[in-house]
């Protein structure tokens, strides 16, 4: 993720915090909390690698693992089921438009099928524009998920389904 641990140091801990703790924690603070959760014995996450050099993440737990999900009124439960979430990638730029996403994506559901989960959610972005920027796509595409077997489950936004895949 670089220095600067993604977008704006978000380190992937946004939908694992509030908005007060996700500002007070940027850069440093999100780094040493989602390295806890690593050390913790838990995996937030799956990293592509290319040799010995990560060049691909992406997020995925429980969805009660993201409580800023909840409280978010575009992206809030569907309903009751028991749901884990795909919640952030990130994609060196050398790695971009060549079907990590796809890779990572798949491999996260299989992973999470492997720990149980019957079903796996993601929250793309649904845009018209062919270029769009990648800073602003930490959630995937739309097309990624369709490739993947996810359909849409609802739509409370023109630009952001919540996609699901039954495993």
């Amino acid at each position: 993720m670089g220095e600067k641990g993604g977008c704006g140091g978000c380190w992937c801990m946004l939908w694992r915090q509030t908005a007060q703790e996700m500002e007070a924690g940027k850069g440093e603070g999100n780094r040493v909390a989602m390295k806890a959760l690593f050390t913790s014995g838990e995996v937030p996450g799956l990293v592509a690698m290319s040799g010995e050099r990560a060049v691909g993440w992406i997020q995925i737990d429980r969805r009660s693992a993201f409580p800023r999900l909840a409280a978010s009124r575009i992206l809030k439960p569907v309903d009751d089921q028991d749901v884990w979430s795909v919640s952030c990638f990130f994609i060196d730029k050398g790695f971009r438009r060549q079907g990590l996403s796809l890779a990572l994506l798949n491999a996260a559901t299989d992973w999470a099928r492997a720990q149980g989960a019957s079903v796996v959610e993601g929250y793309p972005i649904d845009t018209p524009k062919e270029k769009y920027p990648p800073v602003y796509a930490w959630t995937g595409f739309l097309e990624t998920f369709k490739r993947a077997g996810f359909s849409e489950a609802a739509r409370r936004s023109p630009t952001r389904p919540i996609m699901r895949k039954h495993l």
